[in-house]
């Protein structure tokens, strides 16, 4: 009977460790795929969220258990993500529109869930890595592949904006989650970044990818900070040298384009891609200050375009771009204030708490998860100006789950010191 009983109090402790071990393999498989397929296949934040999802089920008393150490984080990460979704529901309502119109916005309940699943089961951080690495990598071939085929602007699976955008957030983890002795393998990162971001045409990562270099050459420990700028300096000199003396390059770039839609909008002609960005910042001003309570609607920015006497007539492209191409713009014209607030708490409140862990970190160097979560925010912020970033499910999807990922890996870092601290008491009590 003893055997028997004992049998029996094994099979449940074998059975748990069984789920725990299934749970660890499936959230460092989860860990690789959020950037290395995010846009090098169709779809690829699905496979991230499939196993988000079955690891957590596996692991959900380990989870609930690691809640509260994840506090104060995790309360403001699902307070954010109840005003998203709490706020657009109202907007919905209001306006009577449809459920899908909000969907993007429930993407945000990722953030506080990403951040506790990696804090709860700690997956290798290198893999996130090794991920982006192959990430860029990938979609650096595929850039390639559709330019060769005659495509004007490498699109990926998605759009050629959102392709550049991910690249460079991608390149922002490859550079500063680097393991120890990789620096060869961040170089070529960066290299085929920029090479994807100009096979794309996209001018609009030029300000985050601007802020990343400088970054990136202030924290290198290699001579002086003014050195690393001048060299910096000398090499951006030295490509803008190349992109302008070669016609295919200054193509690609669309800088000639750029200079046409500046000439045609003082002009008086807005029909451009330049020209319709600066039109829809009029426009979301004139919206946000004649609504600014409750705005259009959310998704519904196309409506504030009729005010223009063009878009009340034949269908002309560009009132029907779908979204204000600027953050700001689009929060502010489709919910009033209310929008204005969530905009800046969404960028506002996830990089407090990364500055907050970046703070309680055991070396001050900026280079790790907390690093790597507030230049992917400051990206965001950047690209925003002239993207609605979270008008598209890839971006959103990208969003929440990186940075809830890079707060989790955060948060593990900054309990390092405690927990060496309280061993170190413990040593000292014990002599």
């Amino acid at each position: 009977m003893s055997e028997e009983a004992t049998s029996h109090r094994a099979t449940p402790l074998l059975s748990a460790l069984h789920r725990h071990t299934l749970a660890e393999w499936g959230a460092a498989l989860g860990l690789l795929c959020l950037p290395a397929l995010a846009v090098s296949i169709p779809r690829g934040l699905l496979p991230f969220g499939l196993l988000l999802l079955a690891t957590s089920l596996l692991a959900l008393q380990r989870m609930r258990r690691a809640a509260a150490g994840l506090q104060p984080s995790l309360r403001w990460l699902g307070v954010l993500a109840l005003l998203v979704i709490g706020l657009s529901v109202c907007s919905l309502l209001y306006f009577g529109q449809a459920p899908k119109d909000i969907d993007n916005r429930t993407r945000f309940l990722v953030l506080p869930w990403a951040a506790l699943w990696v804090y709860a089961l700690r997956p290798p951080r290198q893999l996130l890595w090794w991920g982006a690495l192959l990430g860029i990598v990938v979609t650096l071939a595929l850039a390639i592949a559709q330019v060769l085929q005659g495509l004007p602007r490498a699109e990926g699976w998605t759009n050629a904006i959102v392709l550049a955008d991910v690249v460079l957030v991608l390149m922002v983890v490859a550079v500063f989650c680097r393991p120890h002795g990789h620096r060869p393998w961040t170089i070529v990162a960066l290299v085929a970044g920029c090479a994807t971001i100009l096979l794309s045409g996209s001018r609009g990562v030029w300000p985050g990818m601007l802020l990343l270099l400088v970054v990136t050459a202030l924290c290198l420990r290699w001579r002086s900070g003014g050195a690393r700028l001048v060299i910096l300096g000398v090499l951006a000199a030295l490509a803008a040298v190349l992109v302008l003396s070669v016609p295919a390059l200054t193509r690609q770039t669309r800088l000639v384009e750029l200079h046409h839609d500046v000439q045609r909008y003082e002009r008086g002609d807005s029909d451009s891609s330049a020209g319709a960005r600066i039109e829809r910042l009029q426009v979301a001003a004139e919206t946000f200050v004649e609504h600014p309570l409750v705005g259009v609607g959310v998704g519904r920015f196309d409506n504030a375009m009729r005010r223009l006497p063009d878009c009340r007539g034949a269908w002309v492209q560009r009132c029907h771009l779908g979204h204000a191409h600027n953050d700001l713009a689009e929060w502010s014209a489709t919910q009033g204030l209310p929008g204005t607030l969530l905009i800046v708490m969404i960028y506002g409140v996830p990089l407090w708490l990364l500055v907050r862990l970046y703070r309680r970190r055991p070396h001050r160097a900026f280079h790790g998860p907390a690093a790597a979560g507030i230049m992917v925010v400051a990206v965001y912020i950047l690209c925003g100006m002239t993207q609605s970033m979270f008008a598209h499910q890839v971006t959103t999807g990208f969003y929440v789950s990186l940075v809830g990922v890079l707060i989790g890996l955060a948060a593990c870092d900054a309990e390092a010191p405690r927990w060496r601290l309280g061993a170190a008491e413990g040593a000292a009590g014990s002599r």
